[in-house]
């Protein structure tokens, strides 16, 4: 019960923050990364570091804020590296719930005034719920009845941001950072999570993630089950149809008619799904 007190809620983070800043480089963003954690789990609806500092530093709040921006701008810390951490100190209380059971592919979109931050445009925002100027993160979490855990965390980059280089330099952007679409992401993240060994769990993607057939084909070569959202005009074969009539390979020397009735053609999903008895 002790742990439900504030002084053990104060220990606990402190320990948290304390393992994080073995992975964070050089001693001196110990510091600033306690503080920015602070202003993190602090109350207040913004989380830039501007009224992060003016509440972690109320004597100093301009050098609190150039020592934030520096640790956030700056600093050459790796954040999978965190992330790692944050997975290596999380997932053992995350199991004493049950064993995880999936894998989530989502992402989320943060709405933003002006055109300055990295990746921000006119795009949908789940926040929102419509389309809007945002930045969007592709997500990996891990799951289970008891919790979730995100485990990968990617800023997605417009093309039209990739492709502009005055801009890249200005907001930071490496060069290592290529245009990629999301779900190009979120397959590199499930990449990395089988490389990490990760306990294992069905992988589950909304309709933005699982309409793309080529996501869905790259999750099977990976050997993840999987439950996807798809769109109901989404066209499929059904399960008795050969592979050979798909492309029509099984039509041999017959006329060019009968080789076009040949070809087995895909099903609407829809029409495939109202074709389905009752007890389906």
């Amino acid at each position: 019960m002790a742990l439900l007190g504030k002084g053990g809620i104060e220990a606990r983070f402190r320990a948290y923050v304390a393992g994080l800043c073995e992975v964070i480089g050089h001693a001196d963003r110990a510091a600033p990364l306690r503080d920015y954690c602070t202003g993190l789990v602090m109350p207040g609806e913004r989380k830039s570091v501007e009224p992060m500092a003016a509440i972690t530093a109320p004597e100093r709040v301009a050098a609190q804020h150039q020592s934030l921006l520096h640790f956030i701008g700056n600093s050459p810390w790796s954040d999978e590296r965190v992330l790692g951490k944050v997975r290596d100190m999380v997932l053992p209380a995350l199991e004493r719930h049950g064993p995880i059971e999936a894998w989530i592919i989502d992402d989320t979109g943060f709405p933003k005034k002006g055109q300055h931050s990295v990746g921000v445009t006119r795009q949908y925002c789940g926040q929102l719920g419509k389309q809007d100027n945002c930045q969007v993160a592709v997500t990996l979490s891990i799951a289970n009845h008891g919790a979730s855990l995100p485990v990968s965390f990617r800023l997605y980059l417009p093309q039209d941001w990739a492709a502009d280089a005055e801009r890249r330099r200005k907001a930071g952007v490496p060069e290592a950072i290529d245009f990629q679409t999301k779900p190009e992401i979120a397959l590199a993240q499930l990449r990395a999570a089988l490389d990490a060994d990760i306990p294992r769990g069905i992988v589950l993607l909304d309709a933005g993630y699982g309409n793309n057939t080529g996501l869905r084909t790259d999750i099977s070569a990976l050997g993840l089950p999987y439950v996807a959202g798809i769109l109901s005009n989404t066209s499929v074969w059904t399960s008795g149809t050969p592979a050979s009539l798909q492309d029509g390979s099984e039509r041999g020397g017959a006329t060019k008619r009968q080789r076009r009735d040949q070809v087995a053609r895909p099903t609407q999903i829809k029409k495939l799904a109202r074709g389905l008895p009752d007890e389906a």
